[in-house]
């Protein structure tokens, strides 16, 4: 397919979904909240939008008690559009998850109780799980033997680079509780991936989307697939909780650039568009055709969306 822009395509496309929080069964997260559901419609848009995806990334808390009915139940719904996908699944896991049965579920192995660490690749694409979880706490902090393990990884670089998935957001929160249960020793994180090939950091846990930088490295925090929070919720409460947010985030891997752009969950309802059957005639066009079709604001298209858009 032709671009239209000045930038190369994505040399890797991955889809980011965190915190999804299931429990056994059929129950539903605080008796209300449907994750089954936005779940299977995203996979859904996935499979029609026809996008090239490498990987499926869970950044952890995908089951809310550890137990091994939720993990089966997440596996149930992911993995067949993973395979319709033809993309592999990353999981990663988090402060609600338990190693045993995360280790023996989502990653086929037997029991563990030691940090579930693992490194994929897509393709010419690193990509490592660093597991974050503290066993018994919600707060999150990596044993020097795992810092050891990824700088040892990272001594040689991948042809495409290194994306790092952890549960616990090595950056600062506005939400103050939240710094209660975040990650640890920080820096110790950052003197390992500064300078190395790493080329983004893609984290959970907050229940929000939110992004920032560590150690020069872009991180992007995925919302939760099932609640979020209100980060200007009211000042009587210290911490607010709402059912609206769930997203998920498509991490599209460019030569030189890491782009995030976030996917809501949530029903929507088709508001415009613009047929596939256009491309070829606008593949036909010059770059100044195309420059004063579309880019010009007194062209027939634009002055047709105008018109459109204001009801006239």
């Amino acid at each position: 397919m032709s671009s239209f822009s000045q930038h190369p395509d994505p040399e890797h496309v991955l889809v980011h979904l965190s915190d999804t929080h299931l429990l056994a069964g059929d129950s539903l997260l605080y008796s209300q909240i449907d994750v089954d559901t936005p779940l299977t419609h995203l996979m859904h848009r996935l499979v029609e939008s026809g996008l090239d995806i490498d990987a499926l990334v869970f950044t952890g808390d995908l089951a809310d008690q550890a137990q091994e009915g939720a993990y089966h139940r997440l596996r149930e719904l992911v993995d067949p559009w993973a395979a319709k996908l033809e993309a592999q699944v990353m999981w990663v896991m988090g402060n609600h998850d338990e190693r045993e049965p995360f280790s023996s579920i989502m990653l086929g192995q037997e029991p563990s109780l030691e940090p579930q660490d693992r490194v994929y690749w897509a393709g010419d694409l690193r990509m490592i799980a660093l597991d974050s979880s503290v066993p018994g706490y919600h707060h999150g902090a990596l044993e020097p033997a795992q810092l050891e393990w990824l700088a040892q990884e990272l001594e040689t670089p991948a042809r495409h680079g290194t994306l790092l998935a952890l549960h616990h957001p090595p950056i600062p929160t506005p939400i103050d509780l939240m710094g209660l249960i975040e990650l640890d020793d920080q820096p110790a994180l950052a003197r390992v991936i500064e300078n190395t090939d790493v080329r983004a950091v893609l984290a959970g846990h907050l229940h929000y989307s939110t992004f920032s930088t560590f150690a020069g490295v872009p991180v992007s925090v995925c919302a939760a697939s099932c609640y979020n929070i209100d980060l200007v919720g009211s000042r009587s409460k210290i911490l607010q909780a709402t059912t609206a947010g769930a997203a998920a985030s498509l991490v599209h891997v460019y030569p030189d650039q890491v782009v995030f752009s976030e996917v809501p969950l949530d029903d929507m309802e088709e508001l415009t568009s613009y047929d596939a059957s256009y491309r070829p005639m606008i593949e036909a066009m010059s770059p100044l055709e195309r420059r004063e079709a579309f880019s010009n604001k007194n062209s027939d298209f634009n002055k047709a969306a105008d018109a459109a858009q204001s009801g006239s």
